[in-house]
């Protein structure tokens, strides 16, 4: 497995997560897709460049959990206000 689909699937999987349990929408599987084929592009680019497609995962994994997008809190936002009930 390239090093690069750990942290690919963690971000898919938090993503799709945090959007469906803890922002109360109804699964959007083109999360998993795009998140799928994100990992294999990185994998392929492992191939080609390693340290690149690690970085740019790990970049993507901290970006995905510590923005907001369309408005709707962020993964880490989530779980503070989970945790502090």
């Amino acid at each position: 497995m390239a090093r690069s689909t750990g942290p690919m699937l963690v971000l898919t999987g938090v993503s799709f997560g945090n959007e469906w349990i803890l922002n109360r929408q109804p699964p959007d599987f083109r999360i998993l897709l795009a998140g799928g084929v994100a990992t294999v592009l990185l994998a392929g680019l492992e191939k080609v460049n390693a340290s690149l497609a690690v970085g740019l995962a790990y970049i993507a994994l901290v970006t995905v959990t510590l923005t907001r997008v369309g408005g709707k809190p962020s993964p880490a936002e989530n779980l503070l206000r989970v945790s502090r009930l």
